[in-house]
């Protein structure tokens, strides 16, 4: 398979300038890597990114987590491998991700709430922004039909 085009952030300087900026904003707010990953992983296969799908679980073996875990985040829910603080995070994911699927509010209080317990200020700011990227990532690359084992750097 190959790409319809080249990813357009790489076609126009500016655009990629931003998002380099936007990461670097990322992380500078403390969340830990992995998190992002998994938020990154759980968002990408909801939207049915391959690409991200596929860079995200290859980031999270770089960074040593257990294929067990990697395997397990599409089924968070039933998988003893996440801890409260990024079951909070996925389920924040989630809500962020399916906004058209919802008929209630898309992040209800109780939920904030319970995010906002596990994670300082600067960390739900990237927390909020990883997973904001990984959804505008996810809409480009399946526009362009990007497939998985797409490198970018």
């Amino acid at each position: 398979m190959q790409a319809r085009m080249t990813n357009a952030a790489y076609l126009l300087p500016t655009a990629l300038k931003g998002i380099g900026t936007l990461l670097q904003g990322i992380g500078e707010g403390g969340l830990p890597p992995e998190l992002g990953e998994i938020v990154g992983l759980r968002a990408s296969q909801i939207n049915g990114c391959s690409a991200c799908a596929h860079a995200h679980a290859a980031n999270l073996r770089k960074a040593g987590a257990s294929e067990e875990r990697i395997a397990a985040v599409a089924a968070w829910r039933e998988a003893p491998f996440f801890t409260d603080a990024e079951r909070a995070a996925l389920q924040l994911a989630e809500r962020m991700t399916r906004l058209a699927d919802r008929s209630e509010e898309p992040v209800p209080d109780t939920l904030w709430d319970e995010v906002a317990d596990h994670y300082e200020e600067k960390q739900l700011s990237a927390l909020i922004l990883t997973i904001s990227l990984t959804n505008m990532f996810n809409r480009i690359n399946t526009t362009i039909k990007e497939p998985a084992g797409t490198t970018w750097g």
